[in-house]
């Protein structure tokens, strides 16, 4: 890791430090670690993708900002993160994954690759921690990947693998 994404590192663990996984109650970080993790061990060496993994959650789920982002990390990677950044405008589920799964379609490919590696995260999770919701999370995410660009990526046939293994341990 180098000194950029030691910075990103840092920063992501002071922003989500009183922030635990739903499922697990580990710290947060561990998710953004496991999404730059998946990331590497599928040859992504681009350090504005791995920055962005480690910072994907930030503007989401905390109190910083993508000005915060945009004035420590630099453009590229504020602007990844924010491609990553669930706007949670309201509405019922259904509508919300719905114009979610437009608008990811239009993200560049570059945030599709760290979206990929994020999906298989909580895919894993999800999927070994309730069941019942994993049903209604697989489909929403299977939606999601059908509208990639990303198809003849390594790490979106791993997401789909993730998807249908998902789904094997909740039909046997």
């Amino acid at each position: 890791m180098n000194n950029l994404q030691y910075a990103a590192l840092e920063f992501a663990v002071k922003a989500h430090r009183l922030q635990v996984r739903k499922y697990t109650g580990d710290p947060y970080i561990v998710h953004p670690i496991e999404v730059r993790s998946i990331l590497t061990q599928h040859g992504v060496n681009n350090d504005i993708l791995l920055c962005a993994a480690l910072l994907h959650d930030v503007v989401e789920d905390t109190a910083r900002s993508y000005l915060d982002i945009l004035a420590t990390f630099g453009e590229r990677v504020a602007n990844l993160v924010l491609e990553l950044t669930d706007d949670k405008i309201s509405g019922n589920r259904e509508e919300r994954k719905a114009r979610e799964c437009r608008r990811l379609a239009e993200i560049s490919q570059e945030a599709q690759i760290v979206k990929c590696a994020d999906l298989i995260s909580n895919t894993r999770d999800i999927c070994a921690q309730d069941p019942k919701f994993a049903q209604v999370y697989l489909k929403e995410k299977k939606a999601i990947l059908n509208v990639f660009r990303i198809k003849g990526h390594p790490i979106y046939k791993s997401a789909v693998a993730a998807l249908e293994d998902g789904e094997a341990k909740l039909n046997s």
